[in-house]
């Protein structure tokens, strides 16, 4: 058996209570971005339901999270009372967020979702296996023929890109800037906004929206299949007799592109780290995978993984709502107009929920984790996320059993999307 190799550093009990103690958003420590968990934990025991230093909510435990998303009538997914100060009235971010999918409330929420997906059916997914088994052993040969490289920079994030830029039928050509931008727009979402991340999320916008109006004023021209052209779908569909401005469709096609590249980036390379920490598990993977020869037999198995892997490490850490009326959460009384985090990473591990939460156990039945999110906001990808990090781990693990860091992953340095920048690897 592989011997562990200590990448999440420890944190003790009584730092943990520390940084609890006086979390804020604006203001977090170096080490709580190393291993936010054991305050994760701190606050669950002592302040599930926390005031924050700016007046808002944190919440930590699974069922005040699920009693959130539930109550869509109570609970706002809009964002424009709370991003406007934040961006300006008039930047080129508050126009995106506070008009894409996930940062709205029905109707938009509920008009954009279903032309999505439409393009998102359960054979539509089926029908992208092939060519995502094609893409992963091309890159797979690449790694091996340099004799390993970077679980990022490598692999990770070149998957979702080109899965993402299909299904938008965004030219091969033109997607070498697009995880530049996909990070400068998220960077942006961070609590705590600085000068430089403002500037690069205006500027990615701004770079983006050029970029998409020249892509639809082709498709326009030379529309796609829209059984399978996403883009060509939004373009073209309606609900209930109305079609998408074209602001919403422009900065729809930037969320599904972002939405799509960050969080399965982050899956992928969580998991492939995680594994080097917990070689128990990997032994065990890897025997189950080798009994397997293909991907229908290996779905069950691999999609137990991801959930497994995505509990233990959400890409996603935290989302917000605001209340639309006075109300309570977890026996706190919250007011009109109260502006909530939801800590996806700390329900993913409250033990309420989940048996020896703070270990990775890929065999975990019952996984009702909450990185997909719950409701009618939860993620309307998470079938073709499943697919995409389903195979990339299983092939990767198939094709370099032994793969082994080279040198201590660099951490992303965010509070809301917990992933890796850069992860050096070798094959042996």
């Amino acid at each position: 058996m592989t011997e562990p190799v200590v990448i999440t550093p420890a944190m003790t009990p009584q730092r943990a209570r520390q940084i609890a103690a006086t979390l804020d958003l604006g203001a977090l420590p170096a080490d709580f971005y190393s291993n936010p968990f054991p305050v994760y934990a701190a606050l669950r025991g002592s302040e599930p339901v926390r005031t924050m230093p700016d007046g808002s909510w944190f919440l930590t435990r699974h069922a005040d999270l699920v009693a959130v998303y539930r109550d869509a009538h109570t609970f706002s997914s809009d964002k424009k009372v709370e991003f406007t100060p934040k961006y300006g009235a008039h930047s080129p971010l508050l126009e995106h967020h506070t008009n894409s999918l996930v940062f709205n409330d029905p109707p938009l929420h509920t008009r954009v979702r279903k032309l999505i997906m439409g393009a998102l059916t359960r054979r539509a997914i089926a029908g992208m296996e092939a060519g995502l088994v094609t893409l992963v052993d091309r890159l797979l040969d690449a790694i091996e023929a340099k004799g390993g490289g970077d679980l990022v920079e490598d692999y990770a994030c070149a998957i979702p890109v080109e899965i993402i830029g299909n299904l938008l039928g965004v030219p091969h050509a033109d997607r070498g800037p697009l995880r530049g931008w996909s990070l400068a727009i998220l960077g942006a979402l961070e609590p705590k906004l600085t000068p430089q991340q403002e500037a690069l999320g205006n500027a990615g916008v701004r770079e983006f929206l050029a970029y998409l109006q020249r892509l639809v004023a082709e498709r326009r021209r030379q529309p796609g299949d829209p059984e399978h052209d996403v883009l060509t779908r939004l373009i073209q569909g309606e609900e209930a007799g109305a079609t998408l401005s074209e602001t919403e469709l422009l900065h729809n096609c930037i969320f599904i592109l972002n939405a799509g590249h960050e969080t399965t980036t982050n899956l992928i390379g969580n998991a492939l780290v995680a594994l080097q920490e917990w070689p128990g598990q990997k032994d065990a993977l890897l025997q189950a995978i080798g009994a397997r020869p293909d991907w229908p037999a290996l779905e069950p198995l691999l999609t137990r993984a991801v959930d497994e892997f995505l509990r233990f490490e959400s890409s996603n850490q935290l989302g917000n709502r605001r209340a639309l009326r006075a109300c309570q959460v977890g026996g706190v009384a919250l007011p009109e107009g109260a502006l909530v985090t939801l800590c996806i990473g700390a329900a993913n591990r409250d033990p309420a929920q989940f048996g020896n939460p703070e270990a990775l156990d890929l065999a975990r039945p019952d996984n009702r984790h909450l990185a997909f999110g719950f409701g009618i906001h939860q993620c309307a990808g998470l079938s073709l996320a499943r697919l995409e990090g389903g195979v990339a781990i299983g092939r990767f693990l198939a094709r370099f059993p032994r793969y082994r860091l080279t040198a201590s992953p660099t951490r992303g340095g965010r509070a809301r999307f917990r992933g890796f920048l850069q992860a050096p690897f070798a094959i042996d």
